[in-house]
């Protein structure tokens, strides 16, 4: 076979659970942001900054996952996917659940409606199992500290986001027009 020929064959992914779950963060972030409840980090960086950070950061992680062969990268990697994984707990420790077919649910998310509570719970679901798999089967052993501090920073992110939907309340009662209108209804303690 040419030396062409042997270039153009597609490779599958190097680590495709690491891929999904960058995908799974990006589908996070587009489903917030789309929704009008913010985006990750927003109350620190302002949105421009968040949303330069997110477009750098996320294909970044993506496209390492799918053709990197540096062991250099994979203390990164480790560390992202142990932050999507702890990324994906939070809303389940922040947020009321109920286990169906054996699988939890949120019954409530800040700021998202009802109807958006499926999808919503779809990508949650999705960005915890391969954020999960991610850890168990791709983390070499050599990086597994950095996937276990991913997973630690997931306190650290728990109360960003418990900043974040105060801050997104006030937001929205500010400009109304660019928020959900959940985050102005009256709190139910």
């Amino acid at each position: 076979m040419s030396q062409r020929a042997d270039k153009s064959r597609r490779h599958p992914p190097r680590r495709p659970f690491t891929a999904l779950t960058a995908l799974g963060t990006m589908a996070h972030h587009g489903f917030e942001l789309r929704s009008g409840v913010g985006l990750v980090f927003e109350p620190f960086i302002g949105r421009r900054g968040a949303i330069a950070l997110w477009t750098v950061q996320l294909p970044g992680w993506l496209l390492s996952a799918l053709v990197s062969d540096d062991r250099r990268a994979e203390r990164l990697l480790a560390l992202s996917n142990g932050m999507g994984l702890s990324g994906a707990i939070v809303h389940f420790v922040e947020w009321p659940w109920e286990l169906r077919a054996g699988i939890p649910h949120l019954t409530e998310a800040e700021g998202l409606t009802a109807e958006q509570l499926p999808a919503y719970n779809a990508i949650l679901h999705l960005w915890f199992a391969s954020g999960l798999l991610a850890v168990l089967t791709e983390t070499p052993t050599h990086a597994r500290r950095w996937a276990l501090l991913g997973v630690l920073l997931g306190e650290p992110l728990r109360r960003s986001a418990r900043h974040h939907f105060r801050w997104a309340r006030e937001q929205a009662i500010k400009d109304p027009e660019r928020w959900s209108p959940v985050l102005r209804e009256p709190r139910v303690a």
